[in-house]
């Protein structure tokens, strides 16, 4: 987590800004914290999509030096949705919704090119799960040249049940891996689409990959295996641009 974000430390101004439903990216919390204002700290979390990292105390001393009681939370630099909400809304506008849902990717100068990408490129949110991602920090931010103030972010507790839902919705769920069986420019993105991209590392989940309609690969022709996931990413969003103008 970047130290350049915006913090809140100590128990009750953390307890008061969940109350106040302020936008928290994730909390560090001292690993043998136990207190009455720590209880009330975990019933203000439960049931909220908030990463929680129990941690040393020195972790947390080497970020800030004040009086933190062992509580440190990192306020997001963006209003995250939720894409149960945004479907029904991009429908009713007569929208053809064109999303990006970023399974493991926790660089964040990747995770910011992809949305400067996806705001280029007129996709209408990205989607990351709320554990194991990247976080949307000031650095994010601004390696997206200001695209994630613009581009819906939609943060999810489970991404197998979100694909469950969009399928519903009449989303193509299209996975973007080594493993496909078609040429990317083959895929029809004309539809209402969601295009998976998994890290470079690991790739898609395979739970996910198995929910997916179509599992699409960019050509290799060189003798490196990969490419970068922000560069694929352009590449499939791109392939969905000149489909959509010629529809």
């Amino acid at each position: 987590m970047n130290e350049k974000s915006e913090m809140i430390f100590g128990l009750r101004a953390v307890i008061e800004a969940l109350e106040a439903d302020k936008e928290i990216d994730k909390i560090l919390i001292k690993r043998d914290l136990q207190s009455d204002l720590s209880k009330e700290l975990f019933a203000a979390l439960k049931g909220r999509l908030i990463p929680v990292q129990r941690v040393p105390v020195e972790r947390i001393n080497r970020i800030t030096r004040k009086n933190h009681q062992g509580v440190l939370a990192f306020v997001s630099s963006v209003t995250y949705q939720k894409t149960e909400d945004l479907v029904p809304f991009l429908f009713e506008q007569g929208k053809t919704p064109l999303f990006v849902m970023l399974d493991g990717v926790t660089d964040v100068r990747n995770f910011g090119a992809i949305a400067r990408t996806c705001e280029c490129a007129g996709a209408d949110a990205l989607i990351i799960p709320a554990k194991g991602s990247v976080s949307v920090n000031a650095d994010a931010v601004k390696t997206s040249a200001g695209a994630l103030h613009t581009l819906p972010v939609c943060r999810e507790q489970s991404l197998f049940k979100t694909l469950q839902f969009l399928q519903a919705s009449g989303f193509h769920l299209v996975a973007a891996t080594e493993k496909g069986d078609k040429d990317y420019t083959q895929t029809d993105f004309t539809l209402p689409t969601c295009l998976v991209m998994g890290a470079e590392d690991t790739g898609v989940a395979t739970e996910h990959l198995k929910l997916c309609d179509e599992w699409v690969k960019i050509p290799l022709l060189g003798t490196i295996a990969s490419l970068n996931v922000s560069v694929a990413a352009g590449i499939l969003l791109y392939e969905a641009v000149r489909q959509r103008s010629h529809a």
